[in-house]
């Protein structure tokens, strides 16, 4: 498998991130604190995640011809990210601002700008990748047509359903492994309040959905695995759930049986907690067996 890659196509961003107390509610003004931007996007936090955690990772993504696109490219180009860039002339680099407060919670607002350019004949040549990563920021017909693509060309496809919407059927008959949080969950499987008979619901041959700090939960045709959370002292939650599905596709990239890759990922999700900012909270493969290595059960 050295020969080959994973691809990810999807969103990338510039993050306009503030801290504040607390996240504001409608209609309410908060002051802020600090203000700083990030590259980010899922799609491109999702493939340093996986270049870091150490598989050759390509992606497929679009930006504007503007000022926005040059730090997305270069965070993408120093993780060791091969680059498949749409340059759109009409549309601005994608944006998203974020508010993350004291108690590490976030509230997202993207504008997509050059992501809703990207079409299904934008799609690189599949004959050296292995796994096919696709999130939902970018127009639903084209990451159905990315993944029919890769699934008939025997290419594993996974999917973060992410934002929450309903899927329709064909996209997810062409999907092997499906991550979602539990909003999302509940959003495809229309099942509320029951993770387990949610899972059951979705006809998908694997299924993993996040659980925040209490871990994880895989439905396999094998059964169920479970992986517990690790406790941080988080300070920003963005981007810890790109880390963990770029981390595990990097796992399975390699080989690794899906429990350990489900290790590897809840670990590297949760050291991004304790970083500020997405691509910039991401950890390194090092990073995460460091951690591991130090990690003890209930500290």
């Amino acid at each position: 498998m050295s020969h080959r890659n994973v691809l990810i196509a999807g969103s990338a961003n510039l993050d306009f991130v503030v801290r504040a107390d607390h996240i504001p509610a409608p209609g309410e003004t908060v002051l802020g604190r600090e203000f700083r931007t990030f590259p980010g996007g899922k799609g491109a936090n999702q493939a340093i995640a996986c270049a870091r955690a150490g598989a050759a990772t390509r992606m497929l993504l679009a930006l504007g011809d503007d000022a926005f696109a040059a730090s997305i490219e270069a965070s993408l180009r120093d993780a060791g990210v091969t680059m498949h860039t749409v340059r759109s002339a009409t549309e601005p680099t994608g944006t998203a601002f974020i508010c993350v407060s004291d108690n590490a919670e976030n509230a997202i607002t993207v504008a997509p700008g050059a992501n809703a350019t990207l079409r299904a004949e934008h799609l690189p040549p599949l004959s050296a990748v292995s796994h096919l990563l696709l999130q939902l920021e970018t127009p639903l017909e084209t990451v159905t047509a990315y993944a029919r693509k890769a699934h008939a060309a025997g290419v594993r496809v996974v999917l973060n359903a992410a934002p929450a919407r309903a899927l329709p059927s064909e996209l997810l008959d062409a999907v092997d492994l499906l991550i979602v949080n539990e909003g999302e969950l509940a959003t495809i499987s229309s099942v509320h309040g029951d993770v387990r008979s949610a899972l059951e619901k979705v006809g998908v041959a694997s299924v993993i959905v996040t659980l925040g700090e209490r871990g994880c939960l895989a439905r396999t045709p094998d059964g169920l695995l479970q992986q517990d959370g690790f406790a941080v002292d988080a300070i920003d939650t963005t981007a810890a759930g790109d880390t963990f599905c770029g981390a595990l596709v990097a796992a399975l990239h390699r080989g690794e049986a899906l429990a350990d890759g489900l290790r590897l990922a809840s670990a590297a999700a949760a050291i991004a907690c304790t970083r500020l900012g997405a691509q910039s909270s991401i950890p390194s493969f090092d990073d995460v067996r460091m951690f591991l290595a130090s990690y003890r059960a209930n500290p």
